[in-house]
């Protein structure tokens, strides 16, 4: 009996919808499988602000994750779910990049630095999604969105990234 509680616990939940309609789960699904992770800049002045920005109904926008300057990181949408962060965006030819990616959004914005402790919450951060998921590269809002969007901007350490996934596709202009 503990056993069958258990595993009703584990059921998908039917889901909610107007119609009125009869729910028989099936076991044939499976989730989202992000293989490119996207790092952005906020471009907030505030670390309140970004929060505010990432989590506004208006806004419309997300990320999957938020490094402070300080570094501490706030997961802001669940990785198995699609954030809006990457909006109009293309990858080796592949369109729709919230789709298959996970947002890295950090404080600060083009004409800052980012902070060591950023970065030293952003490597364990990498590893742990590479770890969970097929990520086959790293990339830019700014190679995404070619000409909408220069972030992470030209501060951000793309060769320390190219030394720690050497065994990932990058952007071309890092790696040459």
């Amino acid at each position: 009996a503990a056993m069958a509680a258990i595993l009703a616990a584990c059921a998908p939940l039917p889901p909610k919808t107007a119609m009125q309609a009869g729910w028989r789960a099936s076991p044939n699904f499976d989730g989202r499988r992000p293989n490119l992770v996207i790092i952005h800049h906020t471009g907030n002045s505030t670390l309140a602000q970004a929060l505010h920005t990432l989590t506004s109904p208006e806004r419309k926008v997300s990320s999957h994750y938020l490094i402070g300057r300080d570094g501490e990181i706030f997961q802001l949408v669940e990785e198995n779910a699609r954030a809006w962060h990457a909006g109009q965006s293309c990858w080796c030819e592949r369109d729709n990049c919230n789709d298959y990616s996970i947002g890295i959004e950090l404080e600060g914005s083009n004409a800052q630095r980012f902070t060591a402790e950023q970065y030293a919450a952003l490597w364990p951060l990498l590893d742990a999604l590479r770890a969970r998921y097929p990520v086959a590269a790293i990339a830019g809002h700014s190679h995404v969105a070619p000409g909408r969007k220069t972030d992470p901007g030209p501060h951000f350490d793309w060769a320390a990234v190219a030394a720690r996934h050497a065994d990932l596709a990058l952007p071309a202009e890092i790696t040459a």
